[in-house]
């Protein structure tokens, strides 16, 4: 599944009443999406041999129809839009000076369904690390148990050393996937023997979302979380 994928199926679940209404018009958010995923490709510069830089400040600019109906959402779409960058940098392996944002401008001569995209590179403080992302209200109901996940990463597997959750099935390898907290939390399969199957696909990496069954070797497991 895709970065764009990921983020339409994330969308969903902010999408309801009013703002499910508001998307009916021209603009839509995966759209948007695209284009700042281009945004950051086309101006990608290699300052160093494996160091590949990119822009970290976007304006997306509405025409005054679209953004009057888009603004009220921008603090959750702004959110999410910034997720959509992280995942599309780590998977081109780029590199930012300074935090993501991402912010709306009304542009009074832009017609209903167009609009822009401008970014600049603006340096500020930046993590040394990606910060600990806490899945306390997830858990994995494993024949009829739960079994919490209170780490950012949970690798599962049948090994003893490297894995957080051990289930003793024959079919599962030593470090078999992980599940990961972020924008979006996922699931990852560490390439194992016999692979992960979420809701009867095999998969190599997938967003999860609350109900989706996990199969990993002989072992069945479904995945909860509580909405925050």
């Amino acid at each position: 599944m895709g970065v764009l994928d990921r983020f339409e199926r994330r969308l969903e679940g902010l999408v309801s009443g009013a703002f499910a209404r508001a998307f009916k018009a021209e603009v839509q958010p995966v759209e948007i999406a695209s284009a700042l995923q281009r945004e950051c490709d086309d101006r990608a510069a290699i300052v160093s041999r494996g160091r590949t830089m990119v822009p970290n400040d976007f304006v997306i600019e509405l025409g005054p129809h679209d953004h009057d109906r888009l603004a009220q959402y921008e603090e959750a779409l702004a959110r999410e839009f910034a997720g959509v960058v992280h995942e599309h940098a780590a998977e081109q392996r780029y590199q930012f000076v300074g935090p993501v944002t991402v912010k709306f401008n009304r542009a009074e001569e832009l017609e209903t369904g167009m609009f822009r995209v401008r970014s600049r590179v603006v340096a500020g403080v930046m993590p040394l690390s990606e910060p600990e992302v806490s899945q306390v209200n997830s858990w994995l109901e494993i024949n009829g148990r739960q079994q919490p996940m209170s780490k950012s990463v949970v690798v599962i597997g049948r090994g003893s050393e490297g894995v957080d959750l051990r289930i003793d099935d024959p079919g599962v390898s030593r470090r078999h996937a992980e599940i990961r907290a972020g924008f979006t939390t996922t699931i990852t399969d560490l390439g194992s023997t016999n692979g992960t199957i979420v809701n009867g696909q095999l998969i190599s990496q997938v967003a999860l979302e609350d109900g989706d069954e996990i199969v990993l070797g002989n072992s069945v497991m479904i995945y909860r979380r509580n909405p925050n």
